[in-house]
């Protein structure tokens, strides 16, 4: 499928910094788009897609801080790196109280801005394509779920939402884990506080101790100032790690630590700081077998599940799908200034028979792709993805799909290879097409448009027979 270079938006009022960093992000295999203020940072937020976006704090009239309130309210999943010279304890505690990903003082070491921004891209890549939070408030604790597997869910929020109790969420990939999270930080007392959370997936495991706990200046190569950690800027919030089974054990022990003890020691740091956080931790795996392996501390895996959510698959909500689809219909019409979109009984029908192991993070990505694709106000079974329309009712093998000349009949591996096949290359064909339609076949804005680079565009139309007319 479509794939291509990341992209960065570096805004920054100082051309030469803005110069090295795009040289140094451009040499390092990334797209960046550079502008010298806010407004421009704005206006092309608007305009294209980002991975990351990396702002200097201080930049007129509409400064960093604007620039992240903005990312945060309507593009969530976008991580947002602040730099400035002007870096202190409390601004990057303000910062990331807002949502910013990560806050770089100035005179900053490039290999160590390379890494952040690695670590942003990694992050980013796991955002996308999750539900968004924004929007989900028509069901208990801005959560869309009515199916009697979520009821219990409920029950254990409303009793320690507003504790400080530890939480451990686990659940299949796409089930909603952060969700929960935050509906356990905004409905505690400390919802005026920050709420961090932290991919430890995301990190390189030589860098995790300097993630979690921060280090001093001079603590190693590339550390030209103190910075704090993701505990400390959790003081009196909520910590979230997210994938925490990623953790490397040596560094379990000091998470264990910091959780009983209430203290961390920086990278370099010569004395303890006291932190006061509530901590809640997710992951897809089964850490019990994790245990048995040797990759998780028995100890750590008890101070942990104090109390216990788990989140059920997609599969076996199949009544909240529905709900769930009515939602995403109406977030991506917005999105995409689309007029009035339904779902045909038949494709929602086939959308409640799918297995859906992608979970809900699949199901807002069939939904998004439907909108951008529909030629009318109705999406049929034929508009969906190849994989609803030749899987059988609740993904089980050698049962019809909804639709007969899809070829669900069709013995042996081939046939059905050379179908997705054929499907996957229409559905690139069609995205382009209409991509340069929107662009008025402005292959720079198209390429930005379908989140992959020029080049990779270029190619592709190549390999499709469309002529590039720009």
């Amino acid at each position: 499928m479509l794939g291509g270079r990341k992209q960065i938006l570096v805004a920054d009022d100082e051309a030469s910094i803005r110069r090295v960093l795009s040289a140094q992000l451009t040499a390092d295999g990334y797209d960046v788009h550079d502008v010298s203020d806010g407004s421009a940072a704005l206006k092309a937020l608007e305009d294209h897609h980002f991975d990351a976006v990396i702002t200097d704090l201080r930049m007129g009239t509409v400064d960093g801080m604007a620039v992240l309130r903005h990312c945060t309210e309507h593009l969530p999943e976008l991580p947002v790196i602040l730099v400035t010279a002007h870096g202190s304890i409390e601004t990057a505690v303000e910062a990331m109280r807002h949502g910013a990903f990560d806050f770089i003082s100035k005179p900053f070491d490039l290999n160590d801005l390379r890494s952040v921004v690695a670590k942003a891209v990694r992050t980013s890549d796991a955002r996308r394509g999750e539900f968004h939070a924004d929007g989900l408030g028509q069901g208990r604790f801005r959560i869309i779920g009515a199916d009697s597997a979520m009821t219990g869910i409920y029950q254990i929020l409303e009793k320690v939402a507003d504790t400080s109790a530890t939480v451990l969420i686990t659940g299949e990939s796409g089930t909603g884990k952060e969700l929960i999270a935050r509906a356990l930080h905004e409905n505690s007392g400390r919802k005026g506080d920050a709420f961090i959370r932290v991919n430890c997936g995301a990190i390189p495991r030589d860098l995790m101790e300097a993630e979690l706990f921060g280090y001093e200046r001079g603590a190693f190569t590339g550390a030209v100032t103190s910075k704090p950690g993701r505990f400390e800027l959790a003081h009196h919030g909520t910590l979230f790690l997210d994938e925490i089974a990623e953790i490397p054990v040596e560094m379990q022990v000091k998470l264990l630590r910091a959780i009983q003890e209430g203290e961390i020691d920086r990278v370099g740091g010569i004395k303890p700081i006291t932190v006061e956080v509530r901590l809640v931790a997710a992951t897809n795996r089964d850490l019990k077998k994790e245990i048995a392996a040797g990759r998780f501390r028995e100890d750590l895996y008890y101070r942990l599940n104090v109390v216990p959510i788990h989140l059920p698959p997609l599969r076996e909500r199949r009544a909240d799908i529905p709900l769930l689809v009515e939602h995403f219909l109406s977030v991506h019409v917005a999105r995409f200034k689309k007029p009035s979109i339904k779902l045909a009984p038949e494709a929602l029908q086939s959308m409640v028979e799918y297995a859906w192991p992608g979970n809900i993070r699949e199901l807002e990505n069939v939904i998004e792709r439907c909108v951008l694709l529909a030629d009318d106000n109705l999406i049929r079974p034929r508009d969906l993805p190849p994989e609803l329309r030749i899987a059988s009712p609740a993904g089980a093998e050698g049962d019809e799909g909804d639709e007969g000349d899809e070829g669900a009949n069709d013995e042996g591996s081939g046939g059905l290879k050379a179908q997705v096949k054929e499907a996957t290359t229409r559905l690139e064909r069609e995205l382009i097409v209409k991509a340069l339609q929107q662009t008025g076949n402005n292959v720079t804005q198209a390429a930005r448009l379908l989140k992959i680079s020029r080049k990779s565009l270029q190619i592709k139309m190549k390999e499709l027979g469309l002529r590039e007319n720009s």
